[in-house]
């Protein structure tokens, strides 16, 4: 990791995305229950996108950040149709690890929050180690 990533990454980094919930978003669409309310899976989606981009501009190349902790609370549910914003603001780095907080709402009320963690990666490094790893699972078969 370069000087010039951690100089940029710094809490308060943060960034927003939204989604107007649609028929494929719903529990019923994808798995996760029979009702058509926005899903939490997809929910997880769009908090986990939102941290990645509150810091992705910050990347050099050659690194990206990875997913590796998620706490969340989803408190209430979105009807099709309705607006949801969800927002991830970076609250502590500590070297390769970004910790992030989680807000979600809708157009009526804050339906999750919660807490984030990605890791800074190399990407060649990580290719490596799925390339040996698709070596071990194949060797196996």
């Amino acid at each position: 990791m370069t000087n010039t990533t951690l100089d940029a990454l710094k809490p308060g980094l943060h960034a927003t995305v939204e989604i107007v919930v649609g028929t494929r978003d719903t529990a019923a669409h994808v798995g996760s229950g029979k009702i058509g309310v926005l899903a939490t899976p997809i929910l997880v989606t769009l908090l986990e996108s939102a941290a990645l981009q509150a810091v992705e501009r910050y990347m050099p190349p050659g690194q990206q950040t990875v997913g590796t902790r998620l706490d969340i609370s989803h408190t209430a549910a979105t009807p099709v149709g309705m607006r949801v914003r969800a927002r991830a603001e970076l609250v502590k780095v500590d070297g390769r690890k970004l910790t992030f907080t989680l807000h979600a709402e809708d157009e009526g009320e804050t339906i999750a929050g919660g807490t984030h963690e990605r890791l800074i990666i190399s990407v060649d490094r990580f290719d490596q180690r799925m390339q040996k790893k698709m070596e071990r699972g194949s060797a196996k078969s």
